[in-house]
């Protein structure tokens, strides 16, 4: 074999490898609102970088779940991005941040929470396993049920009400967030 084949095939070697290692960067630390998601950090430092969560960052520091997120978990987060806080009534947002209404804003946040380490091939298990539905038990406590729409999981909150996961499986030092564009409503 002459100097010139080796010498392509070992650029063709290596061309490849950083193809691959940029890939499965890419898969384990996706980008969000802009920003790299990186897997050793957790949900909340994680979400202060995306410029499309601002709205669900400050909802949770205002209800004061700022060290819960922080915290080992593992939680299973559906993210609403800021459009998705953008479909609720103006006033409706405005005043869920204000003090007096924490309680109620802790319902809604923890809803959008379920225990454990649920990525989107575990969803998927779940949902074929259920006939066509997979229904959590959320922090809050009650059900969010989720389904399978040409490929993408479909949550399913208390109201009846439907978000497609947008971004699946963003891997957390605590858990895993999947965005979505929808806020979840509990009963």
């Amino acid at each position: 074999m002459n100097n010139s084949i080796r010498g392509l095939r070992t650029l063709s070697l290596a061309a490849a490898l950083i193809a691959g290692a940029a890939s499965l960067a890419y898969a384990v630390d996706p980008m969000v609102g802009g920003a790299p998601m990186l897997a050793s950090k957790t949900i909340v430092e994680n979400a202060s970088q995306a410029k499309n969560l601002t709205t669900l960052v400050s909802a949770v520091k205002a209800a004061g779940l700022v060290d819960t997120l922080s915290g080992p978990g593992p939680f299973t987060v559906f993210a609403p991005t800021n459009e998705a806080f953008d479909k609720l009534p103006k006033a409706t947002v405005a005043k869920l941040m204000q003090p007096d209404m924490k309680a109620d804003l802790t319902k809604i946040l923890t809803y959008h929470v379920v225990a454990g380490k649920l990525d989107a091939a575990e969803l998927g298990k779940d949902i074929k396993a259920g006939g066509g539905s997979y229904t959590m038990k959320t922090v809050e406590g009650g059900p969010l049920t989720a389904r399978m729409d040409g490929g993408k999981v479909v949550l399913i909150d208390a109201m009846g009400g439907g978000s497609v996961v947008e971004i699946p499986d963003v891997y957390q030092s605590n858990g895993v967030v999947h965005v979505i564009g929808s806020v979840l409503m509990p009963k």
